[in-house]
């Protein structure tokens, strides 16, 4: 029976196994440091593959290169032995709920989610530091011990992992956020859909470096704009006697799959462009549109004569043909002007507008001080200096996403990302017959250490991580109380799953059997750490196989032994069913092979006797070949 290796995806072995479906005889082997053989690329090879393309040595071109840059793209290539434990007691409807919230560093996480969520996401955005001086940055260095880690800071979680301070004397400044932005947009990448699209807030400090390694990370032809968002509405002598009032919002796609949908007409673009209903046209705000074409424009057109009401004749070319007019006069849609003799135009409902193109210039989309009004309205504290306002987030959502997709936040914050996704999902029901929406969130925070200083502190949040999660909790119930007359606002998903980012719950020995020695042997036989549950287990499965996160879990008691089946257990259409309890006998795996789940895993040492785990893919293969069967 095959071992899962249970670790995150190694993108240098996939990289070579796509040059050798296009190039097989630029294949070779090599031996790695333990001396084991493995595929490699003869680059000279490849190189007379692409002579007319390559570009070598010292020549000139266009590019963005820094100290670090080729270390940053081996950090995202890197592979990792860590997983998500989850934490039933800090989520919400645990069982029930399609939302993440994960707490970890979000290089790792990015990383963990790989083979899950590849071209699943239908929308990233993130709000990273600005790299002003005075933010933090995070250090990816996977080499230096926990003493070199206190050293450089007291940012750090329990893994080490932390974020050190970044001020404008480090001769690195920019190329260390750099370092720290290319290897997450990388992986980021991987994981939208073709048609997705990532927004990443900036400002003017790092716009210039993080458009250029986005041109090179997404493709310069997958660039969609820059919004440029006011966020601030006072003026005060920021830089150089210049009020700095807006930021940028980068938008970038995963290919030419992606369009903007139109937005919404605003309340006061309605009140000053329409006109009020009346006796005549009673059906709500409308206007006029012209219907005319002018004759030197292409598309052409239609020529025919109007006779108006007063008896004037209009002989014109027009946008629509003569049998589409009777229709719109039938339907008393042409407004003839207040003497009933001017030229026609249709009559334009408010209500029946299919929207306007978006513009890349927001000046009307709330401010910063309304998202700490929104922090202050629901924690009675100013727990969150920096949060952006739902209303943006909203905003940049509703370009893009449909009921059913999943919106991925990697640098958290205040977890203002998630509360617009349930905001969005509840307002639907406001509009629709009594659905919800069902978009899905994954936010990913650091458990950053709070300044002892401030008010969140004090209020007893210790890390960055547990205000957003709180934040999530107050949100939700608020949101239901708010919407509480809505037909199906009990479905809203106010809930999140918490799950941590640890170190494998295998001991070394699983990962290196090789480096077995004596002296070791006496714990070989236990490759699974003491303090990991069954629940952990199965979430570094889930990940390793590329099960959804988000599905639910049930849990079941067959021959005695606990058994988790996920999936869809409305229908019994199971993904996955895990029994890491010892004592499996034959009995156990019968009944399991009966339900003709997709895939099924046991614990390794956890069979009866050797011989029964020696006939378990015998068992299967008679009673439901189509299951796929591993052991950890």
């Amino acid at each position: 029976m095959q071992k899962l290796d249970l670790q995150t995806v190694n993108f240098t072995d996939e990289n070579i196994e796509k040059l050798a479906v296009m190039f097989p005889h630029c294949v070779t082997e090599e031996r790695d440091e333990q001396g084991q053989l493995k595929k490699g690329i003869d680059f000279d090879l490849l190189k007379q593959e692409l002579s007319a393309n390559i570009v070598d040595g010292q020549q000139e071109r266009y590019q963005i290169n820094w100290p670090g840059k080729r270390q940053a793209l081996i950090t995202a290539n890197t592979p990792i032995n860590k997983t998500l434990r989850p934490c039933r007691e800090e989520s919400v409807d645990f069982d029930s709920t399609q939302n993440l919230y994960i707490e970890g560093d979000n290089l790792d996480a990015l990383k963990i989610l790989q083979e899950t969520y590849l071209g699943k996401v239908k929308m990233i955005y993130i709000d990273p530091p600005y790299n002003t001086g005075k933010d933090f940055v995070y250090k990816d260095n996977f080499t230096a011990d926990k003493a070199e880690y206190e050293l450089d800071s007291e940012q750090r979680d329990e893994d080490g992992g932390r974020l050190v301070a970044n001020p404008e004397t480090n001769g690195r400044y920019h190329s260390d956020w750099l370092s720290m932005m290319y290897p997450r947009l990388k992986l980021a990448r991987n994981l939208l859909k073709d048609d997705g699209v990532i927004f990443i807030s900036i400002d003017d400090n790092e716009v210039h470096n993080l458009r250029k390694i986005c041109d090179e990370i997404f493709g310069e032809d997958n660039y969609l704009t820059s919004f440029m968002w006011k966020r601030k509405k006072e003026t005060s002598n920021d830089s150089r006697n210049v009020a700095i009032q807006g930021e940028y919002i980068l938008s970038y796609a995963k290919s030419d799959a992606t369009n903007f949908k139109n937005e919404s007409l605003s309340k006061e673009y309605i009140k000053t462009s329409y006109k009020d209903s009346n006796d005549e046209y009673p059906l709500g705000k409308w206007r006029p549109v012209p219907i005319t074409v002018s004759k030197g424009l292409s598309g052409g057109g239609y020529e025919y004569p109007i006779t108006t009401p007063s008896g004037k004749v209009h002989n014109r070319i027009w946008a629509y043909p003569e049998a589409s007019f009777l229709k719109l006069k039938k339907k008393e849609l042409v407004y003839w002007g207040l003497d009933k003799s001017g030229v026609p135009q249709r009559v334009m409902y408010a209500q029946d507008s299919k929207g306007q193109p978006t513009t890349n210039y927001w000046n009307d989309t709330s401010s910063n001080k309304e998202g700490k009004k929104v922090i202050l309205d629901l924690f009675g504290g100013n727990y969150f200096d920096t949060t952006k306002p739902l209303k943006l987030i909203m905003r940049l959502s509703s370009l893009v996403i449909d009921k059913e997709d999943i919106i991925l936040d990697f640098f958290s914050g205040s977890a203002t990302t998630a509360h617009a996704v349930m905001q969005l999902n509840a307002e639907d029901a406001s509009t629709c017959s009594a659905q919800v929406g069902n978009r899905k969130f994954i936010m990913v925070q650091l458990p950053e250490i709070t300044d002892e200083k401030s008010e969140a502190y004090k209020a007893g949040y210790r890390t960055i991580a547990e205000i957003g999660k709180e934040r999530i909790r107050r949100a939700g119930k608020k949101i239901k109380e708010d919407h509480a007359d809505k037909a199906g606002i009990e479905n809203l998903d106010i809930g999140f799953r918490v799950l941590k980012i640890d170190s494998s719950n295998m001991n070394n020995v699983y990962y290196s059997p090789n480096e077995l020695t004596q002296a070791s042997l006496q714990f070989a036989e236990q490759n699974i750490k003491a303090d990991r549950t069954a629940e952990d287990l199965l979430f570094q499965v889930l990940l390793d196989w590329g099960v959804d996160l988000s599905f639910p879990i049930v849990k079941e008691e067959i021959e005695g032994k606990a058994v988790y089946f996920v999936g869809d257990n409305a229908h019994g259409d199971y993904e996955l069913a895990a029994c890491f309890d010892d004592g499996v006998d034959e009995a156990l795996v019968k009944a399991l092979a009966k339900r003709e789940v997709m895939r099924v895993v046991f614990k390794d040492t956890g069979f009866v006797k050797d011989e029964i785990k020696d006939n378990v893919e015998q068992i299967f293969k008679q009673l439901s070949p189509e299951t796929e069967v591993r052991a950890i």
